[in-house]
């Protein structure tokens, strides 16, 4: 992979991923996997303007050891140190670059138990603060290649071809092309269009069926809205994209309004578990049963991480045409796999997508029907026959998907 095209995505990751600002703080956090490009990220971030810009490097193999020999309430606690890092975070609003790389199966056999208790009550300390800085900052979700991950995906190949393979496909479903801004323009404007349709229509429910069993309705919030591509920060209204790639139209469906049957269409990798062939039953909203021939057990640890995992956060609509399923990739990786397949979400929904949000407190838009939650897991379910079915409120239907498209 040449250097100019690597430079390019951490351009595009500086710029149009978080765009930072001059004299704002940046925050990255990534794995061992790509040094050089985690430099090239840094160097991009201050040559936007970036007044500093703080790394936190992770490794895989040690959250694995800290699982496994920590007491519970060790990992679930968090050092004086870390949470005046949190509360620095809240006065400086740092843009926050994500970069992973994360081995898809790199806590598998751990006590998932154990490590669901643990999470549960690091997001209770961590919650509260979150929620000072919520919707304030820029953000971004982009991914570097791994050893481990490269392997999984291409099983076959030695692994330095591995990790060139998956560079490719990173790149390629990224949009990083002879101008990735520029690209990423065009697309957001298409995203726009498709979400301006959707919120025209005073949509009050979706339906979906398709041949795999999946047959299930759920029911919107008539004051929330339809996103995709980028967002503003509040306050700010600095214009970021958070994910990189992205292929979604989302929104938060009213808490308390799902019923039937949903079939999962690709893996999900849950705190570094393959949860895989599964489906999911909902009544009056919650998901009451489940089942899945791969990793049951953490699927059950998900929607019982509180008292609202169970519950629905969001409802995202991608073609079947998307360039992540067109790559012919499993990824085994939630950013791309998600933007392969109409998904959903168990647990955490946004309160950004309630009109007039900036206005309201989080309790308001809680009433309203978003969901809250300490986690939000998105799981796939679109197939190549996949139908969505709207009713509007004033009791019209509205063909959305057909046969896994667009239908309009």
């Amino acid at each position: 992979m040449t250097k100019t095209r690597l430079k390019k995505y951490a351009n595009l990751i500086a710029r149009c991923g978080v765009n930072v600002q001059k004299g704002q703080e940046v925050y990255i956090t990534a794995e061992l996997d790509q040094p050089e490009f985690v430099k090239m990220v840094v160097d991009e971030c201050y040559k936007a303007g970036a007044k500093k810009v703080t790394v936190d490097f992770s490794y895989g193999p040690l959250t694995r050891s800290h699982v496994k020999y920590c007491k519970t309430d060790v990992l679930g606690s968090l050092d004086k140190w870390q949470i005046e890092r949190w509360e620095h975070q809240v006065e400086v609003l740092p843009c926050k670059i994500y970069l992973i790389s994360e081995d898809p199966d790199e806590l598998e056999g751990v006590d998932q138990k154990k490590l669901a208790k643990s999470m549960a009550m690091r997001s209770k300390i961590i919650k509260p603060i979150r929620a000072r800085m919520e919707n304030k900052y820029q953000w971004c979700i982009a991914a570097v290649p791994g050893k481990k991950w490269a392997k999984k995906i291409f099983p076959g190949e030695r692994a330095s071809k591995a990790e060139e393979l998956l560079w490719e496909a990173i790149l390629n479903t990224s949009r990083v092309d002879d101008d990735p801004i520029a690209a990423w323009d065009k697309h957001n404007a298409d995203l726009l269009k498709r979400c301006d349709y959707l919120n025209s229509l005073g949509i009050k429910s979706l339906h979906y069926t398709a041949s795999n069993g999946t047959d299930f309705t759920v029911g919107l919030i008539p004051e929330a809205t339809f996103q995709g591509g980028g967002e503003c920060a509040l306050g700010s209204g600095i214009y970021f994209n958070p994910n990189i790639p992205s292929e979604e139209v989302f929104t938060s469906p009213m808490k308390g309004e799902a019923e039937g049957i949903v079939y999962s269409s690709r893996p999900l990798c849950y705190n570094g578990v393959l949860i895989d062939n599964f489906w999911i039953k909902f009544e009056g909203g919650k998901a009451v049963e489940v089942g899945a021939e791969k990793n049951e057990e953490a699927l059950r640890e998900l929607i019982n991480m509180d008292e609202n995992a169970a519950y629905l956060g969001e409802c995202a609509l991608v073609p079947y045409s998307s360039p992540i399923r067109e790559s012919g990739l499993l990824f085994y990786n939630t950013l791309f796999d998600e933007n392969a397949a109409c998904h959903l979400a168990l647990g955490r929904g946004f309160t950004n997508l309630i009109r007039d949000y900036e206005n309201m407190t989080e309790e308001e838009c809680h009433k309203l029907g978003i969901n809250d939650s300490i986690v939000h897991e998105d799981f796939m379910i679109g197939t190549a026959d996949m139908s969505i079915v709207a009713t509007t409120s004033d009791g019209k239907t509205v063909q959305i998907f057909r046969d896994g498209e667009w239908a309009f």
